[in-house]
């Protein structure tokens, strides 16, 4: 289900970019379309549809995003990405560092010896 959100999420992003760079530029010259005379939309009626669908894209880009991240919530995943246990991850080693040496069993102690007298 989430994998197929997320395609859907990711076309709809490509979509609004694309119906962006289609708008009319302000002077800012950024915009790909609206640049000359003639073409298949013109005035009024391009301007509105595009608005139309940019406002329907970011709202759909809107919604799956909060889909997404309500799903993500619901999965939780582990709270570490690090392997526990046996098999887990080796200690990092610097290089041209000496290897560590091997922890040494605890030695007990011995009892406080009593003071001799003369």
């Amino acid at each position: 289900m989430s994998t197929v959100l997320l395609l859907i999420h990711i076309m709809i992003a490509m979509a609004l970019v694309g119906v962006v760079l289609l708008q009319r530029s302000e002077g800012g010259a950024l915009g790909i379309g609206g640049g000359g005379s003639g073409g298949f939309m013109t005035g009024r009626s391009a301007g509105n549809a595009l608005t139309k669908t940019t406002a329907v894209l970011a709202a759909s880009f809107f919604a799956t995003s909060l889909l997404l991240s309500i799903i993500a919530v619901q999965q939780k995943p582990a709270s570490t990405i690090l392997p526990s246990g046996p098999g887990g991850l080796a200690p990092l080693q610097v290089p041209g560092a000496p290897a560590p040496a091997a922890p040494q069993a605890p030695t007990t102690p011995s009892a406080p010896q009593a003071p001799q007298s003369q």
